[in-house]
């Protein structure tokens, strides 16, 4: 095992013992392997070539606009390390850099959700990748979530979804309906 993997799972350990558990209690014993691998998904996101991911397809396509809507993530609060999740609404005409395939726009969201995240940052993130790779003429991108550590924690109060919107070129002033 890496040093670094020993390291997560002994601060694992550590973080069990302060709580007054026992990290070699049988319910217990394998929890601070399967909470490091959990957290190398959780961050997998940093690790991301976005430039590959956001390459245009070869050949001549028709460039309509593309929208995807109801793409769902899960991220993590980098102020809690608690889950926030929601459906991402990815969109763009193409421009100068060409048309992606589907997916790709799919993957750009989850690249930024696996991360240690705020909204207001992962929106910004998805819509400047967007803008740097794609060159469209008009995009947008719009995140809606509920953050458990509002839901779960502090106000308790659940149910009370977040909004984040950016709109760019020609879209900021007459963006399709799914951005509005």
């Amino acid at each position: 095992m890496p040093l670094i993997e020993s390291q997560a799972e002994d601060s694992i350990r550590a973080l069990l013992v302060s709580f007054g558990l026992d990290p070699d209690a049988l319910e217990l014993a394998d929890t601070p392997r399967r909470v490091r691998e959990f957290w190398a998904e959780r961050t997998a996101g940093y690790d991301v070539d976005l430039a590959a991911e956001l390459k245009a397809l070869p050949g001549e396509l028709a460039p309509v606009p593309v929208v995807l809507s109801r793409i769902p993530f899960v991220s993590t609060c980098e102020h809690h390390l608690a889950p926030f999740q929601g459906l991402a609404t990815v969109g763009y005409a193409p421009g100068q850099g060409g048309t992606v395939g589907l997916s790709k726009l799919v993957r750009v969201v989850q690249a930024f959700a696996w991360r240690l995240q705020v909204q207001e940052r992962m929106t910004r993130q998805i819509f400047d990748a967007l803008e740097t790779y794609l060159k469209p003429v008009a995009w947008g991108v719009k995140l809606v979530a509920e953050h458990t550590c509002m839901s779960h924690r502090g106000v308790r109060t659940p149910e009370v979804p977040v909004t984040t919107l950016l709109l760019g070129g020609a879209w900021q002033s007459d963006p399709p309906g799914e951005f509005r």
